[in-house]
């Protein structure tokens, strides 16, 4: 996410910005190829189309934002659910400093991908507008569906989106 848009976001206050931001739904960008990225990991790299051939939910997060502080629990679980359909959970931090996401990372478990992006690029690739947004990645490399914002409402939807892509 570019400084201006995370600077329009953080001005407009968590609560307001979760509810405009889950008020955004995701058809535009489906079914288009997801642009590719070559980000730093702990433990390495990790590129998107590495991953060509699994299902990828694609998670944009930064530590200053509160639902994504809810979604990380989640995407643990639906990580470990849907494993034996190929699923892979690739979260990518935009924190410009990465200090901040490393504490953010203490308070969360994590058993999926986390990258880091403090340039933005990634995001701006997938024009995201919001926090969390995430995207599901279809095995062909395109986007199956997008989704804006996190909270507890929003949880069987994603749970449906989820279930329908993996034939679960």
């Amino acid at each position: 996410m570019n400084p201006a848009r995370r600077s329009v976001c953080q001005a407009l206050g968590l609560g307001a910005f979760a509810s405009l931001a889950h008020a955004a739904s995701g058809a535009a960008q489906a079914r288009r190829m997801a642009p590719d990225f070559d980000l730093a990991t702990e433990a390495g790299r990790v590129r998107l189309t590495d991953l060509r051939g699994s299902p990828v939910y694609l998670d944009f997060w930064a530590s200053w934002c509160a639902p994504c502080l809810q979604s990380f629990p989640w995407m643990r679980v639906q990580q470990e659910r849907w494993r034996g359909q190929g699923l892979q959970v690739v979260a990518v931090n935009l924190d410009r400093r990465r200090d901040d996401a490393s504490r953010f990372l203490q308070r969360v478990s994590v058993n999926f991908t986390v990258c880091f992006d403090p340039q933005g690029k990634t995001a701006d690739g997938f024009e995201v507008k919001a926090m969390p947004s995430s995207f599901l990645i279809d095995p062909t490399g395109r986007i199956a569906w997008e989704h804006r914002g996190f909270d507890a409402a929003s949880i069987p939807k994603l749970e449906s989106k989820l279930h329908q892509a993996l034939g679960g």
